[in-house]
């Protein structure tokens, strides 16, 4: 697993595809490394059909998923705006207590979140509404119980910056930068940078969330083609000529210096 998120991050994939090769030859049943392939496909040409075919061949013999083939489902659900893949990928997680980590893309989400977003996706707003303010609520008594928990507060700024609550969620997003800063953890610290980029892009401060996307896109991180052409988080940077760079960078793979 640590050889595939290094090759991950790097945007590395030809690299990658032939390290899977090996290892799937050895264990050609184990289900952690089977969606590996397909997921390729997905960060290097945002071309979810290779992962929904393997899920579907899962969930055709085993329709009761586990939480980590339901967080691939759940990764492809989004991507494809499928309120209802997602609705029952998120069900399919609900006795887990474990934050949501999205495939290899090193998002962390609550459930709750996911709720609220789904509920978005189907313009139900009332409920995504309501259900935002719920994930608040629950995610604030973590942040309390672990003040220096970057991914907690960067997720709670992410909460409210889906609720609108900007300053809270800019300060949020911040302060999580600050705590864990790149030179200190590498790889915390880029995963709170593109937090706090998905925050400003729901804020409106595309500035900002450009900021943070073009000071880490040459740099290892979580940052792929897929994640940023499908994922829904970056919807409101669509359109804006930066982000079409920012998606041609995307195809290329790091250069360490």
């Amino acid at each position: 697993m640590v050889i595939a998120g290094n090759y991950t991050f790097l945007r590395r994939y030809a690299d990658l595809k032939s390290a899977l090769a090996n290892t799937l030859a050895v264990f050609p049943n184990d289900l952690d490394w089977a969606y590996w392939p397909a997921y390729v496909e997905f960060q290097a040409k945002a071309d979810t059909r290779p992962l929904h075919q393997m899920i579907d061949s899962i969930r055709a013999t085993n329709p009761t998923p586990t939480p980590d083939i339901a967080e691939w489902w759940l990764a492809c659900a989004l991507a494809e705006r499928d309120s209802t893949a997602a609705k029952n990928a998120s069900d399919a997680q609900k006795n887990c207590a474990n934050p949501i980590d999205l495939g290899a893309e090193e998002v962390f989400l609550s459930r709750s979140f996911v709720e609220g977003l789904i509920a978005r996706m189907t313009k139900d707003e009332g409920k995504a509404q309501s259900t935002f303010l719920a994930a608040r609520a629950e995610q604030q008594k973590v942040v309390q119980a672990q003040p220096n928990a970057s991914d907690e507060l960067g997720l709670l700024g992410l909460i409210d910056a889906y609720l609108g609550r900007k300053q809270e969620a800019l300060r949020e997003g911040r302060c999580a930068v600050e705590l864990v800063p790149m030179e200190k953890n590498p790889l915390e610290g880029v995963c709170n940078k593109v937090n706090l980029a998905m925050i400003a892009a729901w804020v409106g401060d595309k500035d900002l969330a450009f900021e943070q996307l073009e000071s880490i896109i040459r740099r290892p991180s979580p940052l792929s083609y897929g994640g940023l052409k499908l994922f829904p988080w970056w919807d409101p940077l669509r359109g804006d000529p930066r982000f079409e760079k920012i998606l041609e960078e995307a195809k290329q793979p790091v250069v360490l210096k």
